[in-house]
Parts: structure tokens; C-alpha cells; sequence
């Protein structure tokens, strides 16, 4: 396991984990990866440990759609049509 990364370093990166969306939205992990297997959020995958990696604008940028239409009472296939 490696070094948790400080929330200032996280701001600031290009590519970032689950975990560390987690603490820049504050959407709780396990809905993160249901989006991420719906395939409403992309991600890059590292081959060699299979962690999946998010670049950070794009997927804060693509929750933050998500939870606007999640606001507005649309369900997750309505919002997978819109994306």
C-alpha cells in the first residue's frame, strides 16, 4: 500500500484514484464504482495492479453532471441516455 497523498497534491493532479475522488466530491465509494461499471465515468486502467486511475477534470466534471441530473429525479438509465 502506498503513501496517502495530501489533499492539496490530489486537488491539483491529473490522474487520480477512487479513493481520492471519494475525498474530492465527498460521493461515497461504492457509488463512484457503480457509476464506473455503468460506464458513466471513464477511467484509465494499469495494467500491472489493475487499479483504476480517473483523470481528475474529467471525472469531477462527470459527477458533477450526474448529481445535477440525479437532482432533477432522473434514474440512472435516463441519465446514461443523456451522457
Amino acid at each position: 500500500m502506498g503513501r496517502r497523498r495530501s489533499d492539496d497534491v490530489i486537488a491539483n493532479a491529473d490522474i487520480v484514484t477512487i479513493g481520492e475522488l471519494v475525498r474530492l466530491t465527498g460521493v461515497r465509494y461504492s457509488t463512484l464504482k457503480h457509476y464506473t461499471e455503468e460506464n458513466m465515468i471513464e477511467y484509465l486502467q494499469e495494467e500491472e495492479n489493475l487499479t483504476r486511475r480517473y483523470d481528475r477534470v474529467k471525472a469531477m466534471e462527470r459527477i458533477d453532471k450526474i448529481l445535477k441530473l440525479r437532482l432533477e429525479g432522473l434514474s440512472i438509465l435516463e441519465i446514461k441516455e443523456r451522457l
